[in-house]
């Protein structure tokens, strides 16, 4: 019953928030104008800025967001104990991350639609720019290399998900043409879109779908890998409403309807417990401790500053200010609907992570199988899940979630192998949405810094300017050498082995420990800039300022620990433990933060 209090009470305290504190920075601070002139309006092109209903960028915007982040990160936070993990998610939600996201929404809508890099190079200086925009593509790298590889491990631990997943792709064309070129209803496109999505996951593994899934499921790692970032650059180039807008929303649609059923379920399990175990139904309790007492045991590392960027996404994510600037700023066709997207997809993100707290700590505990075929409940399930730290690998934390939400539907009824495939396509549907939003948000990247060396090569040349088509940098300021460099530089890192003798894709993991400090940090950078846009414009900036700070040091801290601790601290050599990438990138990202930190103290 104490697990359905802390499920409810969290949705409550997310509703009060956005209520509140959400409606206060709308009104009070931003002063969001129904009437105000908005990028999608001004801008039309058809491609990038296309005026969209709240409702479609609210799906965009969230299954952007979210990713596997809010599910990886609190299914391994909770070692420390369930009790500081759901504090960091409810509190840094809400004043942290829904700030960050809301704030660089609105800064970029005020701004032409242009990327929070691009608006750093005006309020603080020029050279910033170029610093943010090296940190973003170092950032969007990582994301490229690390959810190709999430999707293919999704795919190989439940291979029930891989239909569902690739039938989504030519779904969202026909609604995409259904409602943007013939005008279709929306509503009725949702519904068609929501039925037919859970008819792929009930009927996945029948008759030839079963055929195509049994072949798909034995392909190797890379060759995921490489047809997930092909569709990638495909997704990227496409207009917006091609693709990109119908996919996010319909899987708004399915992942939404999805938490209800887990909330649903969790309900039931609440009330009636869990599904019957010879013949008993398990009491629904938390299975996990408040608080850890034994770190060395089970190998914990510090809990400042790791759980803070462990939990990269279901508190603050800096990748969201690359969302909210880069494609959902494009698509409001009022300024009004940013609080709805900018701050209530956090909020939704944050309760997504609640659930994931609850389904790791309580759900697991409802029934898990040993590996000698046994049921264990309760302590036990937990104790055999999460053994120690270094036993967590990224298939063991996603898996952790997909099994105790599949338990909580399980308690209604819903039949096993269905109950888990629901979930591995929650998953995986998740990465693939952040995946293609990545890979369009590093194009804008990488255009801006081949556009902005062209012009300095411009600007310095002789009097006769210089064709920009006669650049050798010309090809990546288009939006196709763009994202295939972006794909191909992303192909690269994840398909480094982790060390002799292993196979392709291995290696890519050794990123996984960069991918929360650099995240968390570009959520600190963001803030930096919204705060020199509001002083420069006058607005109040003191519940900007307070999450920041911490935002700057405990992602530097930790990202400074696992260099030089964690990798060059190694009684083995970190060349021969193939860290080279990890060290490099780390290394790279804190110079770039300091000189940024500078630059802004200087301004």
């Amino acid at each position: 019953m104490f697990t359905l209090v802390i499920a409810l009470g969290s949705f409550v305290f997310y509703l009060i928030a956005y209520n509140t504190y959400g409606k206060w920075l709308a009104n009070k601070i931003f002063k969001l104008d129904p009437e105000a002139k908005v990028p999608s309006v001004e801008f039309e092109d058809g491609s990038d800025y296309v005026p969209t209903s709240k409702g479609v960028v609210f799906g965009h915007h969230f299954t952007s967001i979210a990713g596997t982040g809010p599910i990886v990160g609190p299914s391994l936070a909770v070692m420390w104990g369930w009790l500081p993990a759901l504090i960091w998610v409810l509190v840094g939600s809400v004043f942290i991350g829904a700030v960050h996201d809301f704030g660089a929404l609105i800064v970029s809508m005020r701004n032409r639609g242009q990327t929070v890099g691009d608006i750093a190079g005006r309020v603080i200086s020029p050279r910033v720019r170029v610093l943010f925009l090296l940190i973003l593509f170092l950032a969007l790298t990582i994301v490229l290399a690390i959810f190709g590889l999430v999707i293919a491990l999704v795919f190989r631990a439940y291979p029930q998900s891989i239909t569902p997943c690739l039938l989504q792709i030519p779904l969202a064309v026909i609604i995409g043409l259904f409602i943007h070129r013939k005008g279709g209803n929306m509503m009725l496109a949702s519904v068609g879109a929501l039925v037919l999505m859970y008819l792929s996951v009930i009927f996945g593994d029948v008759g030839w779908l079963g055929g195509l899934n049994e072949s798909l499921k034995s392909w190797g790692l890379m060759t995921w890998v490489t047809v997930l970032l092909v569709y990638s650059y495909i997704a990227s180039v496409l207009p917006v409403w091609t693709l990109l807008q119908p996919r996010d929303y319909i899987n708004a649609l399915q992942l939404l309807s999805a938490l209800g059923l887990v909330v649903l379920g969790l309900i039931v399990a609440g009330l009636w417990g869990g599904a019957p175990v010879e013949g008993i139904r398990p009491n629904l309790e938390i299975a996990a401790p408040a608080l850890e007492s034994s770190f060395e045991a089970k190998q914990l590392p510090m809990i400042f500053p790791f759980l803070f960027i462990t939990i990269a996404c279901g508190a603050i994510s800096g990748f969201h200010c690359l969302v909210s600037s880069g494609t959902s700023s494009k698509q409001l066709r009022c300024e009004t609907d940013a609080r709805f997207v900018g701050y209530g997809s956090m909020l939704t993100e944050g309760f997504l992570a609640v659930l994931v707290i609850l389904a790791c700590v309580a759900g697991l505990g409802l029934g898990i199988q040993s590996s000698d075929g046994s049921v264990l409940l309760g302590a036990d399930a937990w104790d055999a899940r999460y053994a120690g730290w270094n036993a967590m690998g990224l298939g063991a934390k996603v898996g952790a979630f997909v099994d105790g939400s599949a338990n909580f539907l399980k308690a209604m009824g819903v039949p096993g192998q269905y109950a888990t495939a629901l979930m591995g396509v929650f998953v995986a549907s998740f990465a693939a949405t952040t995946l293609d939003s990545a890979c369009r948000l590093q194009r804008y990247v990488v255009q801006e810094l081949a556009g902005g060396l062209m012009r300095k090569e411009v600007d310095a040349g002789a009097p006769q300017p210089i064709a920009l088509n006669a650049n050798p940098l010309s090809w990546l300021a288009n939006k196709h050498g763009a994202s295939i460099f972006a794909i191909a530089v992303a192909w690269g890192m994840a398909s480094l082995p982790a060390a002799a003798g292993k196979p392709a894709g291995t290696g890519g993991m050794i990123l996984w420990p960069l991918f929360g400090a650099t995240n968390q940090l570009l959520g600190g950078l963001a803030f930096l800039v919204v705060i020199f846009w509001m002083k420069r414009n006058r607005l109040p900036v003191w519940f900007v300022v307070l999450p920041a700070v911490p935002m700057l040091v405990l992602p530097a801290w930790a990202m400074a620990h696992q260099i030089f601790v964690s990798a060059l601290g190694s009684t083995e050599s970190w060349i021969a433990q193939e860290r080279w990438l990890l060290v490099g990138i780390g290394s790279v990202s804190l110079l770039l933060e300091l000189w940024m930190v500078v630059e802004a103290v200087a301004a």
